[in-house]
């Protein structure tokens, strides 16, 4: 029964987020350092990881490829592969739930148990709108950063393969070049547009809700964290499964 009205009260609260609105000039200033703060912010660790991931990718298909009848340019096509369908929309959210959503339910958070979001209301302002539309606006730039992320991390393959020596820049060309599909990118973004909506709510339901001093919000943020990791695998599979199937 606590997680069915868990469930209720994060509807009730995307509900309240679409409700009586903040003031126009004011809603555009807070989405814009909402996506400074949650997008651009993350950037340089999205840039950092992609391009060890697709560095490790190379290394581990070409070490895996002792049959010199398989042609090199598998190596680049494994590389493609797996960062555009897994490892940058998923992966990378799964790390942008520790930073991004640890963020939003710690910064909401301290605004609830120092009273701030009751100041708000006294005032006669949607806190809630006030708090997490926003971050939903800002969120749905989240593909945007995905898209870097798989840039970088075919990138780093290539890098890594031609540093290491372990494939040629030709090969691992043609091997990106070799059964390309747009729907394959298309799936990718469908994926992270939801993982942005996740990303941006999750949280700020833990934040908001969220009783007690400073030991609960930690509480808060590590509870956040872990069923935002959960609903994002189970929203990969579901997604998977309806559009890959």
């Amino acid at each position: 029964m606590k997680y069915l009205h868990n469930i209720g009260q994060y509807f009730i609260m995307i509900r309240e987020a679409f409700g009586r609105m903040t003031k126009r000039k004011v809603l555009y200033h807070l989405t814009f350092k909402e996506i400074n703060d949650l997008i651009i912010d993350s950037l340089w660790i999205v840039c950092f990881l992609s391009f060890f991931i697709g560095g490790v990718l190379t290394i581990q298909t070409s070490l895996n490829l002792s049959n010199p009848l398989i042609p090199k340019s598998l190596i680049g096509f494994t590389t493609k592969q797996g960062i555009i369908l897994e490892f940058s929309p998923t992966f990378v959210s799964i790390v942008m739930a520790g930073k991004i959503g640890s963020f939003i339910t710690s910064s909401i958070g301290t605004m609830r148990v120092t009273e701030q979001i009751d100041a708000l209301e006294v005032m006669g302002i949607n806190s809630i709108n006030y708090l997490v539309l926003p971050k939903i606006i800002a969120m749905l730039c989240y593909p945007f950063l995905i898209a870097i992320s798989m840039f970088i991390g075919i990138f780093g393959g290539y890098i890594t393969g031609i540093i290491g020596s372990y494939v040629s820049g030709e090969d691992f060309l043609l091997g990106l070049e070799y059964d390309f599909e747009a729907f394959q990118l298309v799936y990718a973004f469908i994926k992270s547009f939801f993982f942005g909506l996740v990303l941006a709510t999750v949280p700020a339901y833990y934040g908001y809700y969220v009783k007690g001093g400073s030991l609960e919000v930690g509480k808060a943020s590590t509870a956040s964290f872990v069923w935002t990791c959960v609903i994002l695998i189970l929203i990969n599979y579901v997604l998977t499964q309806l559009l890959l199937s």
